[in-house]
């Protein structure tokens, strides 16, 4: 065979070679190739699912609702609003045109990430006359409108009733954790409900459920009980009502968590017991809840080292969630005369359950 000839062939097996070698390194698959990554959550189970992100403040979400209620002068509009995370002002434009105009009064509504109701009330308006109206909303991040509708008045009257009167008062309960709200509120005549807004600055940004308290003319007492707030931390919160005349804010007011910051486990004492006789006797010692909920009760028994077998207990009750040493006793009976008897005190919380030291007392 001719000598170029062979060195032509092997040339272009090398090249074939090398060419499938470059190929299949960087084709799809292959280790080399980069490709963009989403980052999971793998749960015990081997599932993966998307990392939730963390709700992001922005500009309010606005929805303006088309059943307005007019009368000859008047018209009850509503709609809702979405704080999105910043504290958010609604109100309602409204005239004789699309472009609008006018306006009411603006109206807090919070700055949570809960879709709020957001009445208003639109009054001096001419009778028998075509009005347009929209739900408009604003926080730090801008300014929404909801879409535009429009109503007639009528020869109808006004709608007998006014925004409902709302007063925030101090709190009550207050634990490490939790807390109740409380306040009065006034329907004035109309529909009404109420909610709280909590939060550790002026901001608030937690609310409550909403409830609804009927349509007197009577101040009601309103309340909110919170759960799984931080100890040792100040949280403002106040009272917030509204009917169909608009939305109205009680003052801001503040409470503080109890301490400590980090949970423990209760401090307990035994102390000398009491009004003993031949077959009962008082016993006695100090719980301090260290600030979460706790129960105590006494162990006592004829055996010196409190052995499970002859161990007997008084019934578990609560010692309350302070941070404070409190009194503790309870009365056992049933007891042998002329009978030494070893008791102590056992107080237990989310943190553990601890044990005083060992007292006796002898029945008459």
């Amino acid at each position: 065979m001719n000598k170029n000839l062979i060195i032509g062939v092997l040339l272009a097996a090398v090249i074939l070679i090398g060419g499938y070698y470059l190929f299949t390194m960087n084709a799809p698959g292959s280790d080399t190739v980069e490709t963009p990554m989403t980052t999971v959550n793998t749960s015990t189970d081997g599932n993966t699912n998307p990392i939730p992100s963390a709700p992001t403040a922005s500009a309010p979400t606005v929805v303006t609702k088309a059943d307005a209620v007019p009368s000859n002068s008047t018209a009850v509009v509503t709609g809702t609003v979405t704080p999105n995370g910043a504290a958010t002002t609604y109100w309602y434009e409204y005239g004789v045109s699309t472009a609008l105009g006018a306006k009411t009064a603006s109206q807090t509504i919070g700055s949570g990430y809960q879709s709020i109701a957001s009445p208003g009330y639109i009054t001096g308006l001419r009778t028998g006359t075509l009005y347009y109206f929209r739900l408009s909303a604003n926080n730090a991040y801008g300014t929404a409108n909801g879409a535009t509708f429009g109503f007639n008045t009528n020869s109808n009257p006004p709608p007998v009733g006014s925004v409902p009167t709302v007063k925030t008062l101090s709190a009550s309960g207050i634990t490490r954790t939790s807390a109740t709200l409380a306040g009065n509120v006034t329907p004035n005549k109309s529909t009404t409900q109420y909610w709280f807004e909590y939060g550790k600055d002026g901001n608030l940004g937690f609310t409550t459920g909403l409830t609804s308290i009927g349509n007197g003319g009577a101040i009601i007492s309103a309340s909110a009980a919170i759960a799984d707030i931080d100890p040792a931390t100040t949280y403002y919160y106040r009272l917030n009502a509204q009917n169909q005349f608009g939305t109205v804010n009680g003052a801001i007011l503040t409470f503080k968590t109890s301490g400590p910051a980090a949970a423990v486990s209760p401090v307990v004492t035994t102390q000398v017991a009491s009004s003993i006789s031949t077959r009962s006797a008082t016993v006695r010692g100090t719980v301090n809840p260290s600030g979460s909920q706790t129960t105590y009760w006494f162990e006592y028994s004829t055996d010196s080292l409190l052995a499970s077998a002859s161990l007997k207990s008084t019934p578990h009750r609560s010692a309350g969630a302070g941070a404070t040493t409190v009194s503790v006793s309870a009365g056992i009976s049933g007891l042998t005369a002329s009978t030494t008897y070893y008791y102590r005190t056992v107080a237990q919380n989310a943190s553990g359950t601890v044990r005083g030291d060992n007292l006796t007392f002898t029945t008459n």
